[in-house]
């Protein structure tokens, strides 16, 4: 593709489609610096689980807008590999209480000091702090545009 074409398609593409190319991106480079894990874009899960400890299936659901039987498979491969491990909520017999394990503590230092690196290397900065909270408003409204449905 000559530089013209390109500056044409990247002219007239649609918003969401940078913001969809820049997760893309950052996961490519996550992936090859972690890739003798093969976590992908499943270690979003291991760090909201990190964050969020005790957090529920119907969460992850919820943040990530993925069907419970994605969560579930996902969550079960997770916990195969020793990243997260389940508990039963004593409060509500039947959901899991999810925390992250030893293993899943180790790597969530290294995982945000190699996405940090990304993020210098692309150009976001510390003083971009406006812009990142105005993109997780837009997140937060189109959850809550999708949940009253």
């Amino acid at each position: 593709m000559d530089n013209e074409s390109f500056h044409a398609l990247t002219r007239n593409s649609p918003f969401i489609a940078w913001i969809h190319n820049i997760s893309l991106n950052h996961q490519k480079y996550i992936k090859s610096k972690f890739n003798d894990l093969n976590l992908g874009h499943d270690v979003r899960y291991i760090m909201f689980i990190y964050d969020n400890p005790n957090c529920s299936q119907e969460d992850l659901v919820n943040m990530f807008s993925q069907s419970k039987g994605n969560v579930a498979k996902v969550l079960k491969k997770l916990e195969d590999l020793e990243y997260i491990k389940r508990k039963i909520d004593p409060k509500n017999r039947r959901k899991y209480m999810l925390t992250t394990t030893e293993k899943g503590n180790e790597l969530v230092p290294e995982y945000r000091r190699i996405s940090k690196e990304w993020e210098k290397e692309v150009g976001i900065t510390d003083s971009d702090v406006e812009l990142k909270k105005r993109i997780k408003e837009i997140a937060i409204n189109g959850m809550k545009l999708i949940g009253e449905d």
